[in-house]
């Protein structure tokens, strides 16, 4: 072993003495392996963790998981994507208003307009905190809101809710209660903990779902639950964060070995003897010239004669070239030659193989991430997915992969309703267009081909 580089976070590379380069990616000995390489037995719940003066509820094992998916997943190619895709598909055609009835024994959905409550959700951007919460949810599966009321119930008037805003993960922790159980939490910690919250933190109390009105301002984590979590939830695709990773450092590996690989096509093996009797008859030729001349010279002739091998071997022109050299013997007998060996560098191997590899952290990630192959774009087997297998995956992510998210998601915004405006019975939700093959859709309403 020549040497030993490290090429990015998680990957090494090897330089032996022949000039092969193996590339290494382990996750040893640094801080985040309890994270991704003992995820099962390893839990960071037990203990809180100390910010600023604060006790809370650590959120991964040193208390920064959002920031450490976010550099995981905007490190990959595929998982952007994907998560995009599906905020894009969840969220439909935007954020409207319904009222749920009975039709034929079926529950329905039946889209309405109140003027009052659509008034009021614009007036604090309803829209553009539903999309941030969606976010926050489909990368941690929870998100972190507050609750401000309206200033008038200082003075008399009806308790209402003004506004929501979402507060970023990687700003808002738990508060870590004494008994160490998830419902005794009574405040949301808020700061930045990413820069150990020299700025300061803010403590808001727990929203009280049966008294909205407790509090002029408050602040919940919304979350879908996740088996043997106590106070967090974990990314749906957390078992295929190793993938994650994995697929990241493909690129990387590539670059390493092209810009450093001993590329080499052919290796020249040049007798001792020639260059021996190269020096002797400089010697006779040029019997005052010092020991370094007679070194200098030797150079000389070296270049030449490999600028002429290089002109010969790797010409564009090549067909019919020749080198010509004369075999002699040596004093022992034996012919002394030179001899050019192509060199067989492998590279389509290591390349078949990182690319299947590769292939397979596309699948994993997709699988991992809940989302059909159709829907997100991926080509396998260098091909994409019909018309009927897209319209198939949608219909089925619409029947079973949204109605978790959109009931997280927009729990709070529907709390708030049903407090504002009691007894109108009116939701919010996502509206998603329903979407038909070109046989059930009459000719007059097809797509025209451009």
């Amino acid at each position: 072993m020549k040497d030993i580089k490290q090429i990015s976070e998680h990957s090494y590379a090897a330089t032996v003495e022949d000039g092969r380069v193996y590339t290494i990616s382990n996750r040893v000995g640094d801080d985040f392996s309890p994270l991704f390489w003992r995820l099962s037995s390893d839990s960071w719940e037990s203990m809180p963790a100390s910010v600023a003066g604060e006790q809370v509820a650590p959120f991964g094992p040193d208390n920064l998981l959002p920031g450490h998916i976010r550099e995981i997943i905007g490190g990959n190619n595929l998982a952007p994507g994907v998560l995009d895709r599906q905020h894009g598909l969840i969220f439909g055609q935007g954020l409207f208003l319904y009222k749920l009835r009975f039709q034929n024994g079926e529950i329905v959905k039946e889209w309405v307009n109140d003027l009052e409550i659509e008034a009021w959700l614009k007036s604090w951007d309803a829209v553009k905190f539903a999309k941030s919460a969606l976010t926050d949810y489909l990368y941690l599966r929870g998100f972190f809101n507050s609750y401000h009321l309206e200033r008038g119930y200082r003075i008399g008037r009806p308790a209402r809710i003004a506004k929501l805003k979402h507060i970023p993960a990687t700003h808002a922790r738990l508060e870590w209660p004494s008994s160490g159980k998830a419902e005794d939490v009574k405040y949301i910690i808020t700061g930045d903990f990413e820069h150990q919250c020299i700025g300061g933190t803010r403590r808001y109390p727990l929203f009280d779902e049966k008294n909205p009105a407790k509090h002029s301002v408050s602040a919940a984590y919304n979350n879908s639950y996740s088996f043997g979590r106590t106070f967090y939830s974990i990314p749906q695709y957390w078992g295929a964060l190793r993938w994650l990773i994995r697929g990241s450092e493909i690129p990387t590996i590539f670059k390493y070995v092209t810009d450093n690989g001993l590329n080499l096509a052919y290796h020249i093996h040049s007798p001792q003897a020639y260059w021996d009797n190269k020096r002797q008859m400089l010697r006779q030729i040029n019997p005052e010239c010092p020991e370094a001349e007679i070194e200098k010279k030797i150079s000389d002739i070296t270049k030449q004669l490999l600028d002429n091998l290089t002109e010969v071997l790797a010409g564009k022109e090549n067909a019919g070239k020749f080198f010509h050299t004369v075999d002699f013997i040596d004093d022992m007998g034996k012919t002394v030659s030179w001899q050019i060996d192509p060199i067989d560098q492998k590279i389509k191997d290591f390349v078949d193989s990182q690319l299947k590899i590769s292939e397979a952290a596309s699948s994993a990630i997709t699988s991992g991430m809940g989302l059909h192959p159709a829907l997100s774009n991926l080509i396998i087997n260098g091909k994409l997915a019909s018309g009927s297998e897209l319209l198939y995956a949608y219909k089925l992510f619409l029947s079973s992969d949204t109605e978790i998210p959109e009931s997280t998601v927009l729990g709070p915004i529907n709390k708030a309703i049903e407090f504002n405006f009691p007894g109108k019975g009116i939701r919010a939700g996502f509206y998603h267009r329903i979407v038909h093959t070109e046989e059930a859709t009459s000719t007059a309403n097809r797509m025209k081909n451009q």
